[in-house]
């Protein structure tokens, strides 16, 4: 009898129902929802939290699930609409994703919030690098960046300087970085007056990148020297900062402060950053074997960056046996 009961119970369907798992253009419904939040209450870290959210869902994004997405944010018919779905490809109906809990109800008109238009903005522009667009994703950027010039907003500042970058990346990408040096640097200006010390420190990197892009390491000293010092807010921004002070105290034979740059950036960079990690022990290499010392074998042992890094181990080896000959060599 006993038996029975157990074997009924087994067999009695549970009440509980797998729901399906939510679609990408609902997470972005949500991360909406999150800058809203964080817009109302002025809660920074929840907009920097949206942030490491799109980053993560980047890969999935689609033209159309973007094209949706503006629908739900932005009011059609609007600038920002129009300049942002003009950006994007027209995929065929069988690709277009779909959210059906909530395609058939129209949600009311609502008064947009700049961090939202912004946060449109930026998603378009990593949909266009990703897709290799870069003409498009100067375009974007640009209209981005008149768009900030003229909204001053502590809550924006964390995704205004994920623009800042991208737009300093898609000119780097068609070779025209030169193009906005004059607008970088007025973008720095505008960001010290506004005390909008994230956009500071993401600025005055994207400078130095592009004065050592083209080699200009003495317009880079002088940059950096005089602009305006601030306790650092963003990690990956300040290993970017040791990174390039590193090459910039190199070119000028300050080997010592250049090895212990070069050694921090790379201590400090997240794991996850090898390529940036692999130039940081590469230019740290060099250093190290022109101040007459040997870097350990375990540098160039480390996980993922052993081929990247052997050329670097050969040399080293090479400058055990014929050191004097070595420094005879790099020095003309």
């Amino acid at each position: 009898m006993t038996q029975d009961l157990e074997m009924k119970d087994r067999s009695t369907p549970s009440n509980s129902v797998s729901l399906p798992a939510p679609s990408t253009l609902q997470h972005l419904k949500e991360i909406a929802s999150l800058i809203e939040t964080g817009s109302y209450t002025k809660e920074v870290r929840r907009i920097a939290r949206a942030v490491r959210l799109t980053i993560a869902l980047r890969r999935k994004l689609t033209a159309s699930i973007i094209s949706s997405f503006l629908d739900h944010v932005l009011t059609t018919g609007s600038e920002a609409h129009a300049k942002l779905s003009a950006h994007l490809p027209k995929e065929d109906d069988h690709e277009m994703e779909v959210d059906a809990a909530t395609s058939a109800i129209q949600t009311p008109a609502k008064h947009l919030l700049p961090e939202l238009e912004i946060y449109c903005y930026l998603l378009v522009l990593l949909f266009l690098i990703d897709k290799k667009k870069y003409n498009e994703a100067k375009a974007c950027s640009s209209a981005s960046i008149v768009w900030l010039k003229n909204t001053n907003r502590r809550t924006v500042d964390v995704i205004a300087s994920r623009l800042y970058f991208y737009y300093s990346y898609s000119y780097e990408l068609t070779g025209d970085l030169a193009e906005i040096r004059g607008n970088l640097l007025a973008l720095h200006r505008i960001a010290t007056l506004r005390h909008d010390e994230l956009g500071q420190e993401t600025l005055l990197n994207l400078l130095l990148r592009n004065y050592l892009h083209y080699n200009l390491y003495d317009q880079a000293e002088k940059l950096r020297s005089k602009a305006p010092r601030f306790e650092a807010h963003s990690n990956q921004q300040f290993c970017r900062y040791l990174f390039y002070l590193g090459k910039i105290r190199t070119i000028q034979l300050e080997y010592t402060d250049a090895k212990e740059s070069l050694l921090q950036a790379a201590r400090k960079a997240p794991v996850a950053a090898r390529g940036f990690r692999i130039q940081c022990n590469k230019w740290a290499v060099i250093v190290r074997l022109l101040l007459g010392e040997i870097p350990e074998r375990t540098v160039f042992m480390q996980k993922g960056m052993e081929k990247a890094l052997r050329p670097y181990f050969e040399l080293t080896n090479v400058s055990l046996h014929y050191y004097p000959m070595f420094i005879m060599i790099i020095t003309l």
